[in-house]
């Protein structure tokens, strides 16, 4: 389903929670796109709902999917889909905190309370499933290569790394996954922090998700030119407290909906689609634990 011109995102993800709840309260919000459902009592959803705000941690330069606007908060196709889920429990998007989130605190924010949910490029792995849960994915990227307009060094792939100096983000599945191919790690708390070093010749390459490498190269463009020859795959998932099984079902049923409802197609055109081409979403992955 496409997005008909002139509808919002919140819009059509109202469409989708209407589906997912026979009966809603009357809170008095003063949003008409907003309904709030009932949930049951002592779920993460019902304290959402009743406090009408959430809290959610996000990139603040991620180019596409979580870039700091000019108002100060952030926007891309992450920041989207944390509107489509909060607008299912009856929270408007004036009332989302956002936090930035780097790699290394992502789960540290969700076991510690500091946000309720994080959707930052966060890749489902099992070593991070031991400590928090995941709903999703809701985007499937792939791990690639950044380099210099014109690529100068001939790269083609990982392999032409080994034993050459290459930026990634510390506590990032890319860092753990471009280390297996014996290069000279140089890491910063973001990506963006890797450009200068490309710029200046420190490093040769930087390596993460194409999606991420494709937003910084169209940000900076003539600069940087993309591989476009992922060498992983990386499952973007929503990550949420540790066996907090009602939320993630929750979380799963509310993307299923926006696949659906044409909510997801919309947060994809209005922000990465600038970019790239409309993928297919991948189907939601309810993993037992």
């Amino acid at each position: 389903m496409r997005l008909k011109k002139g509808l919002s995102i919140s819009a059509i993800a109202l469409v989708g929670l209407l589906g997912l709840s026979a009966c809603a309260a009357d809170t008095g919000t003063t949003d008409p796109e907003i309904v709030v459902p009932e949930f049951e009592a002592g779920t993460t959803m019902a304290d959402l709902a009743d406090a009408g705000k959430i809290t959610i941690g996000t990139k603040f330069d991620q180019p596409l999917f979580g870039l700091q606007g000019p108002s100060g908060e952030p926007v891309g196709f992450d920041v989207e889909i944390g509107k489509i889920i909060a607008a299912s429990m009856g929270i408007s998007e004036d009332n989302i905190e956002w936090v930035e989130t780097v790699s290394a605190n992502r789960e540290t924010f969700i076991e510690n309370g500091t946000v309720d949910l994080v959707i930052a490029t966060y890749t489902i792995n099992d070593k991070r499933k031991e400590v928090i849960s995941f709903a999703g994915p809701y985007y499937n990227a792939g791990q690639d290569i950044l380099v210099l307009e014109g690529n100068p060094e001939g790269i083609t792939g990982p392999e032409d790394l080994a034993g050459k100096d290459v930026c990634s983000v510390a506590g990032s599945t890319s860092e753990a996954n471009i280390a297996e191919y014996g290069v000279n790690l140089i890491t910063t708390d973001t990506y963006s922090n890797c450009l200068e070093p490309l710029r200046s010749g420190t490093v040769i390459a930087v390596t993460t998700d194409n999606v991420i490498l494709a937003g910084l190269a169209d940000q900076n463009a003539g600069e940087f030119e993309v591989l476009s020859n992922p060498f992983t795959e990386e499952p973007y998932g929503i990550g949420l407290g540790h066996d907090d099984d009602a939320f993630r079902d929750f979380i799963n049923d509310v993307l299923e909906t926006s696949y659906d409802d044409g909510s997801w197609d919309a947060a994809w055109e209005e922000t990465a689609g600038q970019v790239l081409k409309l993928p297919t979403p991948p189907a939601v992955d309810r993993y037992s634990n």
